[in-house]
């Protein structure tokens, strides 16, 4: 099973803003994605992370929220669950490149 799960997380309270930017945060988030194995890819709006299983995934996103120690958190998700397939963060790219160079050629 491939569960791709896209989110963006970052604190809405004060104790833990300091101005308009929260990337010191959400690089905390990333260093622990990072450090957890999972394949993932950073965007400028969220970070998408292939997991094996819904656990895995959301265990991701409990760790996020415990890894920023803030009072209030706000966080999107979205989920793709997919069985009998794997590393899918880069075949789905591959096909769509894919199609742009048949595109391209005809």
């Amino acid at each position: 099973m491939s569960v791709l799960l896209e989110f963006s997380m970052f604190p809405t309270s004060d104790e833990c803003r300091e101005g308009a930017s929260v990337s010191k945060y959400v690089s905390r988030i990333i260093d622990m994605i990072d450090t957890s194995g999972v394949a993932y890819r950073l965007t400028p709006m969220g970070t998408i992370v292939e997991t094996e299983t819904l656990e895995e995934a959301l265990a991701i996103v409990q760790k996020a929220y415990e890894t920023l120690e803030c009072e209030r958190v706000y966080s999107s998700l979205k989920l793709d669950i997919r069985r009998g397939t794997d590393t899918r963060l880069q075949k789905k790219i591959a096909s769509v490149e894919e199609h742009l160079k048949r595109s391209v050629t005809t």
